[in-house]
C-alpha cells in the first residue's frame, strides 16, 4: 500500500520503474495472508490439545480459508481452540472480501489518499475494465459486507439462541454469518447444518449470504444505486444465469434423490424442497451441506461436479468458471450452430476478446481438473469419482467433499493447496503476474490460414 507509482510513458517504462505489476501484488498478497495464517495455525494455542497444527495441516487449512473453500484435513469444531477458529475468521474474511479491499478501507479511515498504483490493484482484484469508481467501490464492498453480515448474525443468533446457549449461539452466528457470506463452507457443527436441514430460517439465511456474495461485488453495487432499472448487460446476465442454475439444480436434485433413503427420501415434501434448493445453492462455491454428500447417487454427484464447476460470478466472493463464462460459451457455440459472423445477446454484439478469454479460461480449468485428478488417482487410494469430485470442489473453491480430504497424502494435500490457490487467484492473474502482460496494438499481424476442424 506504500508503493508509490508514478504515471510515465509507458511505452519506454522499464519494469524496474514500475515496479510490481497489480497481478504479481495480488497473487504475493494471498500467498502472504496465507503463510501468516499457516504460522498461527501452526501455534500451541491454535487447537485444543495446545500442540498446534503440523506445518501441512496448517498450510493446507489457512489455504482453504483465505481461498474460502471451506475443505479440512481436521474436523474444524473439535481441534480448534477459540483463538485458532477466530484465525479462521479473519483469514474467511480477508480471503473473501480481498486484502486490498480491506487495507483501502482502513487506509480511507486514517485520511490516506489512494494512489493509482492502488487502484489498479483493486480494478485488478475486481476483475473491472475501468479505474472510475474503483475507490468508492472498495469502500461499499467493506461497509455491505459489514451490514450484511451483522443483519445475518442477528437473524442466526435468535434462532440458535433456541438450540443453545446465549454466548454459544452468538459466536456461532457470527462464524457461520462470515463463512457462508464469503462462501467459505466452514463450521463449528462437525456435520455442516445437517441437523437443521428442517429449519427454513437458518437455512434461508445461509442460502441468502451466499447467493448475495456470489453475485459479485460490481453487480451488488449496481443493483443498489440502480433499483434494478437499467442495469447493464453484465448484470443481467449474472441475475438471469444465477437464477436459472438455481432453479434448475433444485429441479434436477429434488427428483434424482426423491427416493434416496440415505438423504431425501425420508424427509416430508417441505424438507425435500428446502434441502433440494439448499443443495443447488451451496455448489456453487460455498461447502455447507444439509445432506449427506457422500451418501448421494452418483448422477446427482455429477450434477453438484457441474455446478461446482459454473461457480459464482466474477468480482464476488466465490470460485469456479464464473457465470458469465459460462453464458459466454454457450451463447458463443450457438451462434457458431446458427452460422452467425457475430456472437449477440440482446442486440449487442460480444467483443472477440470476450469469447476468447471465456473459452480459455474454461479449457485451462478442464486441463488442469484433469491434470490434477490423474495425478491424484497416483497417489491417492480412493477411487475416481471421489478424487474428481475433490479436484472441482478445490478448484471452484466451494469445500464440498465426499469424505477424503483427511486421509489424502501428502503430495495429495499439496496437489489441493496449488489448486485452491490457483483457483481463488485466477488462472490470468497468475500469468500476468508470471510474465509480461502485452499490448493488443504492438503485436505484429500475420496472414491467416485455415485448418480442418471438427
Amino acid at each position: 500500500m506504500s508503493e508509490i507509482f508514478k504515471i510515465t510513458d509507458r511505452s519506454a517504462a522499464t519494469p524496474k520503474k514500475q515496479g510490481r505489476s497489480p497481478a504479481q501484488i495480488l497473487a504475493l498478497g494471498f500467498l502472504s495472508v496465507i503463510l501468516i495464517g499457516t504460522f498461527l495455525l501452526t501455534l500451541p494455542v491454535s487447537t485444543a490439545d495446545h500442540l498446534g497444527l503440523t506445518f501441512l495441516d496448517a498450510l493446507f487449512t489457512s489455504t482453504s480459508a483465505v481461498c474460502v473453500t471451506g475443505l479440512a484435513v481436521v474436523d474444524t469444531s473439535a481441534v480448534f481452540s477459540v483463538f485458532g477458529q477466530i484465525v479462521l475468521m479473519v483469514l474467511m474474511q480477508i480471503g473473501g472480501l480481498g486484502f486490498m479491499t480491506i487495507a483501502s478501507f482502513f487506509a480511507i479511515l486514517l485520511g490516506r489518499k489512494i494512489n493509482l498504483k492502488e487502484r489498479m490493484i483493486l480494478q485488478e482484484a475486481y476483475n473491472q475494465s475501468s479505474l472510475e469508481g474503483i475507490v468508492k467501490l472498495a469502500k461499499y464492498v467493506f461497509l455491505f459486507a459489514f451490514i450484511l453480515e451483522g443483519i445475518a448474525v442477528i437473524i442466526l443468533f435468535l434462532r440458535w439462541s433456541s438450540y443453545m446457549s446465549f454466548g454459544k449461539a452468538l459466536y456461532f452466528s457470527l462464524f457461520h454469518a462470515i463463512s457462508a457470506f464469503n462462501n467459505a463452507g466452514f463450521d463449528l457443527l462437525g456435520n455442516s447444518l445437517m441437523d437443521f436441514h428442517h429449519d427454513i430460517v437458518i437455512n434461508l439465511t445461509i442460502m441468502t449470504l451466499i447467493i448475495i456474495g456470489g453475485l459479485g461485488f460490481a453487480v451488488i453495487s449496481e443493483i443498489y444505486s440502480k433499483r434494478f432499472r437499467k442495469i447493464s448487460l453484465h448484470s443481467w446476465l449474472v441475475l438471469r444465469t444465477t437464477g436459472i442454475l438455481i432453479l434448475a439444480g433444485a429441479i434436477i436434485f429434488f427428483l434424482l434423490e426423491f427416493n434416496n433413503t440415505n438423504t431425501l427420501g425420508n424427509l416430508s415434501i417441505q424438507d425435500k424442497l428446502l434441502s433440494s434448493l439448499f443443495q443447488s445453492v451451496t455448489p456453487r462455491s460455498a461447502g455447507f451441506s444439509t445432506v449427506d454428500i457422500s451418501s448421494l447417487g452418483d448422477t446427482a454427484k455429477l450434477l453438484l461436479i457441474v455446478l461446482m464447476f459454473i461457480g459464482t460470478s466474477p468480482g464476488s466472493t466465490g470460485g469456479g468458471i464464473k457465470t458469465t463464462t459460462f453464458v459466454a460459451i454457450l451463447i458463443s457455440i450457438f451462434c457458431t450452430l446458427k452460422n452467425k459472423r457475430q456472437i449477440t445477446i440482446r442486440g449487442r454484439a460480444l467483443a472477440k476478446e470476450t469469447t476468447e478469454k471465456a473459452v480459455a479460461l474454461a479449457a485451462l480449468a478442464i486441463m488442469w481438473i484433469i491434470l490434477v485428478t490423474g495425478l491424484l488417482t497416483l497417489t491417492e487410494r480412493s477411487d475416481f469419482l471421489p478424487l474428481l469430485f475433490e479436484t472441482v470442489s478445490a478448484f471452484s473453491t466451494v469445500g464440498l467433499s465426499l469424505g477424503i480430504t483427511a486421509n489424502l497424502s501428502d503430495i495429495g494435500k499439496l496437489l489441493l493447496i496449488l489448486t485452491m490457490f490457483i483457483g481463488r487467484v485466477g488462472f490470468l492473474t497468475l500469468a500476468f503476474a508470471i510474465g509480461k502482460r502485452r499490448v493488443a496494438g504492438n503485436q505484429a499481424k500475420y496472414p491467416e490460414t485455415k485448418i480442418m476442424v471438427g
